[in-house]
């Protein structure tokens, strides 16, 4: 039922792409790591409060799936979410202020880092519940089957995640329901602190779909071109009416699992290494200069717009105001 397909393989099945769409992928992944390091810079001084889990080194996984998407398509993932809301399009502004707990936020400043929401870009939320997120994917595919659409769900969890009981409920039910859901194990490797080794009796995650029907495979998460042929297959799956689609998303974080993990178990230098020869942003740069796409002026040009986006951002989320007191009565359920 799945298919073994290692990172290697995966890159063999990359989509032919355009200039644009490659300059587009290149400019929405740098998006999110200057996103993500001001969001670092602004919570060591103290601006951003509780929990801060950033996505550095993850991108290509988000913007790879994204891409298969249209209109309508839903996206839920866990508490690392600053990602994947920019990545469906939402304001940095808006994030960044959310993070900051500011009015301007996309939550009014009463989420914080871990819970934000948009109707708009149907994203429904980051979870600080571990796995908490997955039923709710299903719940969503279950919603648009039962209207009749041909809308996909993405479901994203960690590795840690996915030894979680409520994940193979979700899977059993999502298998019964042929709900259009794709499971995206974003595996980078650690869960919190604890390798994948030391935390999981299958090396290959995905593979515990089989025991529910549900087909999957092993996608190079350093690799934006890779994932976004694997988004489409799955996508093109779920679309027809055939069930959900589990994907194995092989990727890395740079950072600690939260801004107060100093990440000791592991070394300096096996970071470094992922850091020097899989980084997906370098990757797709080298890619655009190699082949004449670009210039690295034309990429530095890029860098520079997106850090003034970034550093906009972070201006207004220094500004905005605190919510009113009036806000602690409103958006809940008594």
């Amino acid at each position: 039922m799945a298919t073994r397909k290692t990172p290697e393989t995966a890159a063999q099945a990359r989509p032919n792409v355009s200039k644009e769409e490659l300059l587009t992928y290149y400019r929405d992944m740098l998006m999110i790591r200057r996103f993500e390091e001001k969001a670092g810079q602004l919570y060591g001084m103290g601006l951003i409060g509780g929990f801060c889990h950033l996505y550095i080194g993850q991108e290509a996984v988000v913007v790879g799936l994204e891409a298969a998407t249209k209109p309508g398509d839903k996206r839920i993932t866990s508490y690392r979410d600053h990602g994947h809301m920019l990545a469906c399009g939402m304001d940095p502004k808006g994030v960044m202020a959310e993070l900051t707990g500011r009015e301007g936020g996309l939550s009014k400043g009463k989420g914080g880092s871990m819970h934000m929401f948009s109707k708009e870009k149907h994203f429904y939320g980051g979870h600080g519940i571990v796995g908490a997120q997955v039923p709710l994917g299903a719940g969503l595919a279950f919603a648009d089957k039962y209207l009749g659409n041909d809308n996909v769900t993405f479901a994203y969890f960690g590795d840690g995640a996915a030894n979680q009981g409520q994940v193979y409920e979700t899977f059993n039910m999502a298998a019964l329901w042929k709900l259009p859901v794709i499971f995206v194990i974003e595996n980078n490797q650690y869960a919190m602190g604890t390798a994948q080794k030391r935390s999981t009796s299958t090396p290959d995650i995905y593979m515990r779909g089989e025991a529910f029907g549900i087909p999957g495979e092993i996608v190079d998460g350093m690799d934006v071109l890779a994932v976004k042929a694997a988004s489409e297959k799955a996508v093109a799956h779920c679309r027809s009416g055939a069930g959900p689609y589990i994907l194995e998303v092989k990727t890395y974080r740079y950072r600690g699992h939260s801004m107060s993990d100093p990440a000791k178990y592991r070394t300096r230098e096996e970071v470094q290494k992922m850091r020097d020869e899989r980084d997906a942003i370098e990757n797709v740069r080298e890619l655009l200069i190699s082949s004449g796409q670009a210039t690295d002026e034309d990429l530095k040009a890029i860098d520079r717009e997106i850090k003034a986006i970034v550093n906009e951002a972070a201006e207004f989320s220094k500004e905005s105001p605190e919510p009113a007191l009036t806000e602690l009565w409103t958006d809940i359920y008594a």
